[in-house]
């Protein structure tokens, strides 16, 4: 592995020093402002559900009903999703994400208004269920990477790379506002705020035109959905399961705080986690990698398998935090090189749809994790709670090897600079 080099020897300046991939992916126009957008956009899914558990459980005390809820809103953004990216790829991300927000932002509040004013459960979770028009900020953001970089593979990977620091950016700023203000001020300010990140972010990044992606009308739709492609349907299967991780172990970490007195303090254990996947993808995207991406893939998910077994020996919050950095070490490389998959093995007429699919992989299992912790935690407590965050990760383990054949080696899209960078790759180790 080596330093990645953006500019080949032959068109350096000697009086110029060479800038880093982060900086060179930058100089495209527009570059700044649409992942400034996107990085605000994308805090209310840091917020949201950790929001939503923290609300429930400090007016309610249940926490099998903040697993619902949270399960309940993620279900819904799953099954909604891909549609509203399908229908992305088709008319553009301005005439799509604007209504779709306007909806799950009338959603949110009710959701909010009815947990104010105690209303029974029902009401909860038929407003969690219609806040699943939430749009995949992430997807929105990547899928103009992909437009500007569709010819450099590496500056892509670079930006994927980038992406998935802001993602863990999020995570580590997320809770932590979400649980100190729903704890300090009222409970539902959390939530309320994630609202407001979204409607900012959102409305910013659609006024952004010049970057967004040409829409594919629908004569070049004629293959279905993305989800025909059997190595897409590795990776969501698979990150179902490592949803399901991340579920269990906000939901846990929340409980087991609590447990230790310290409540307010599992926003900054899980921001210490979110912070081990950050620094992990800052260093991955200054790496120049060989190799087959599949296999890192599945190096990548064994790993986030096996960081949850220190889990199980927890006794104290530091030992938590510590555990979680290391767990979080491997989540960003792990998640640029599904995207790195996601832009191989899908036609370019279904891109955002194909990375929104990932992502409701993720969600579901987001859902399935944190209200199976939910209940485990109230029968057996927060420490038992912990395995279910190891079972998922076995499960994740097991996806991965058994469709790991169906990601190698990864059909290429006619045209796309991934098969032109590999074919010529090929010629020359021939000519070697």
């Amino acid at each position: 592995m080596s330093f990645y080099d953006p500019y080949p020897a032959h068109r350096r300046s000697p009086a110029v020093s060479t800038p880093g991939p982060y900086r060179a992916i930058f100089a495209a126009p527009g570059s700044k402002a649409f992942s400034a957008a996107g990085f605000v956009g994308r805090m209310t899914l840091s917020m949201t559900g950790i929001g939503l558990v923290t609300m429930v459980s400090e007016l309610t005390g249940r926490y099998g009903l903040a697993g619902a809820l949270s399960a309940t809103l993620a279900l819904s953004a799953a099954a909604i999703g891909p549609q509203l990216s399908r229908l992305v790829d088709r008319h553009g991300q301005r005439r799509v994400l604007r209504p779709a927000t306007l909806v799950a932002l009338a959603a949110i509040a009710g959701l909010l208004l009815s947990a104010h004013r105690g209303w029974p459960d029902w009401t909860l979770l038929a407003f969690a269920a219609s806040a699943g028009c939430v749009p995949s900020v992430g997807s929105m953001v990547r899928a103009r990477w992909a437009a500007i970089h569709q010819d450099a593979p590496r500056e892509l990977h670079a930006a994927y790379a980038w992406e998935s620091i802001v993602d863990e950016a999020c995570f580590i700023l997320g809770p932590v506002i979400s649980i100190g203000l729903s704890t300090a001020w009222f409970p539902e300010a959390g939530p309320l705020l994630a609202a407001c990140f979204l409607a900012a972010g959102v409305f910013s990044l659609t006024a952004q035109r010049a970057t967004e992606p040409v829409p594919h009308p629908r004569e070049h739709h004629t293959g279905g959905s993305a989800l025909r492609s059997r190595g897409l349907r590795v990776l969501v299967a698979t990150f179902v399961a490592i949803g399901a991780i991340f579920g269990a172990v906000d939901v846990v970490t929340v409980a087991f705080a609590e447990d230790e007195g310290h409540k307010a303090a599992a926003s900054l254990v899980l921001a210490v986690y979110a912070l081990g996947s950050c620094l992990a993808g800052a260093v991955f995207g200054l790496l120049r990698l060989g190799g087959s991406v599949s296999r890192r893939w599945l190096l990548g998910i064994c790993a986030i398998a096996v960081s949850m077994i220190p889990l199980q020996l927890v006794g104290n919050l530091p030992f938590l935090a510590v555990a979680l950095f290391v767990a979080g070490l491997s989540v960003a490389p792990t998640m640029v090189t599904t995207m790195a998959l996601v832009e191989r093995h899908v036609p370019r007429a279904h891109l955002t749809e194909g990375m929104t699919w990932v992502s409701t992989g993720l969600a579901v299992g987001v859902a399935l994790g944190s209200s199976a912790a939910g209940w485990v935690v109230d029968a057996a407590g927060a420490r038992a709670g912990y395995a279910v965050p190891a079972v998922a990760g076995a499960l994740a383990a097991a996806v991965a090897f058994l469709g790991y054949r169906r990601l190698r080696p990864a059909p290429q899209r006619e045209g796309s600079a991934d098969g032109r960078q590999d074919r010529k790759d090929r010629a020359e180790q021939r000519v070697a």
